[in-house]
């Protein structure tokens, strides 16, 4: 396992890290979530990411039962807070400085943990000052809860604000998290040169694109049974927007480069998002321990320049790369 500095701190975490979002506390049973997690640890992933959200609060439980007993100190736990959770009353969400002090609470219970390393917010409260809920976090690490501070699919200028802010208030925000992949560039052009200018690190979510780019998925023929795009508890909204045949047979295309390199097809979008100097770590999740080892061989795997022109060849204009995609999926009001 490779491990990588976020942002400009001293923190070193895990190239790969396991995120329980969509698997834990709702699509897999406890057991099979705790093996996974075990097999994580067993092939040297140390950094994990959850969120109070995930199965409204389970997901965080099942992670801190999986990593009861382990050595607090040689692992990162991240978690994140913003989006709605217990019975959804209307301080149950976004980023005021009650929801985020009471979240915050309720992680580390579910966690078992004094602490969280990083702590993110995980969308941009329209809502809420930036300033309440910069100096919330700041008051939130100040009392040793959590370390770090980091947020999740933020434009450019949210980053630069909150980062400022948070300079003021003598905190460390080190870390973006936003959905990246060969399909989904969007952070490319704006928010990855401004992190870079500010010392945050990309902590990436959906590699593989909500499974597209393992091959599984073959255009004119229906989802394989079980697949992510026939989950109708979340899964199939996020991977709706890749099941287009042009795309889906574009991505079948990727299979020979795959091959020559060695690679898996999900060893090869994982390896292609690790490319990125400014990506840290790229979160996989798994419904079986067999996932995690498979995904966790594309780290420190070296892609050279033919390998990503042949595949940027392959995929052509299916690839989304508008910036404005950022601020157009964020949440118009807090959500309830």
């Amino acid at each position: 396992m490779d491990f990588r500095h976020l942002g400009n701190s001293g923190l070193k975490i895990s190239a790969i890290s396991y995120g329980n979002w969509l698997t834990h506390g709702s699509q897999v049973e406890a057991d099979v979530a705790t093996a996974c997690v075990r097999q994580a640890l067993e092939e040297g992933i140390t950094t994990f990411d959850t969120a109070d959200v995930y199965a409204n609060t389970a997901a965080e439980s099942v992670l801190g039962d999986a990593l009861a007993g382990e050595r607090r100190e040689s692992l990162e736990i991240f978690t994140k807070v913003y989006w709605p959770t217990g019975p959804r009353g209307h301080n149950d969400s976004g980023l005021s400085r009650k929801h985020i002090m009471e979240s915050i609470n309720g992680s580390l219970r579910r966690l078992q943990t004094d602490y969280v390393d990083l702590y993110q917010a995980h969308r941009y409260d329209v809502e809420t000052p930036l300033e309440e809920t910069m100096q919330a976090f700041a008051d939130v690490v100040r009392s040793g809860k959590a370390l770090y501070i980091g947020v999740s699919e933020w434009t450019a200028e949210q980053l630069r604000a909150g980062h400022a802010l948070a300079q003021d208030l003598g905190i460390q925000l080190i870390s973006s998290q936003p959905q990246y992949s060969m399909l989904w560039r969007v952070i490319e052009a704006e928010v990855v040169p401004t992190s870079e200018e500010l010392g945050i690190s990309q902590i990436v979510w959906s590699p593989i694109a909500q499974g597209v780019l393992t091959g599984k998925y073959k255009p004119g023929q229906p989802a394989p049974e079980g697949s992510r795009a026939t989950d109708d508890k979340g899964g199939a909204d996020m991977v709706s927007r890749f099941m287009d045949d042009d795309l889906l047979g574009r991505v079948q295309k990727l299979q020979p480069i795959a091959d020559d390199a060695g690679l898996s097809m999900a060893q090869l979008a994982v390896a292609w998002v690790l490319q990125n100097p400014n990506v840290a770590s790229a979160i996989i999740g798994a419904s079986r321990p067999e996932q995690v080892t498979d995904n966790v061989k594309a780290a420190g795997v070296t892609l050279d320049a033919e390998v990503l022109a042949s595949i940027d060849d392959v995929l052509g204009d299916v690839v989304v790369r508008d910036p404005a995609m950022t601020a157009r999926n964020a949440p118009k009001h807090r959500p309830s």
